[in-house]
């Protein structure tokens, strides 16, 4: 007979007195995130330079985005597979999502706002700006520390030839009944890391390696 057991994500607070390269705090930090890499797949990340002030911003002006009419929505296209528009009924009627490539880029994000809004919105501009670099400083610290707990430091450079960020922005809608129904279906994200920034609303689902 098997036994239940709570998973809980593990919850790793970066700590600017860690982020030393090769001092006692960083080779810890590089310890904890190597073992929730290989036992989970996943972490919780703690990193205050990302404020609760820019992240209610963001997720505040994003109203904004999905509140403007379908045709300057499918504006937002891409060659590449979910890189631009994916509307509602394409992969689910609960989801609709904007791609932007390359948005620690100032003029990316500048193109795709006057895109969305043809008389411009600075502040969407700066803020999206203002998170995508950094998000993306915390992603690459996540690869550093990644690549440098299995000794490969010297590695980092290489490794980083071509790095790109792309931030989607997602809506998931509320189903119409109680039934349980997915917002999107099961499925593994292909960049070696995904950041999901979330309005703490329950309902993101991670299989982690034992299958929980």
């Amino acid at each position: 007979m098997g036994v239940d057991t709570k998973f809980e994500v593990p919850v790793i607070e970066f700590r600017s007195l860690d982020l030393e390269l090769g001092a006692d705090g960083w080779h810890h930090l590089c310890k904890r995130v190597r073992e929730a890499c290989e036992t989970y797949g996943c972490f919780e990340v703690v990193y205050e330079k990302i404020s609760t002030k820019l992240g209610n911003k963001m997720l505040g002006l994003m109203n904004d985005l999905v509140e403007l009419p379908p045709e300057r929505k499918q504006k937002n296209v891409s060659s590449i597979p979910y890189h631009g528009y994916v509307g509602p009924g394409l992969i689910s009627l609960l989801n609709e999502g904007f791609g932007l490539v390359d948005a620690s880029n100032y003029d990316s994000v500048k193109n795709f706002t006057q895109l969305m809004w043809p008389d411009d919105h600075p502040q969407f501009c700066d803020t999206v700006y203002t998170m995508a670099t950094q998000i993306e400083e915390l992603n690459k610290l996540i690869w550093l520390i990644i690549i440098d707990s299995y000794g490969l430091g010297e590695k980092w450079e290489s490794v980083m030839l071509n790095y790109k960020t792309l931030v989607r922005f997602i809506k998931y809608m509320v189903p119409p009944t109680r039934d349980y129904e997915r917002g999107l279906y099961a499925h593994t994200d292909k960049p070696i890391s995904t950041i999901t920034f979330d309005n703490q609303v329950s309902g993101l689902e991670i299989e982690v390696k034992d299958g929980q």
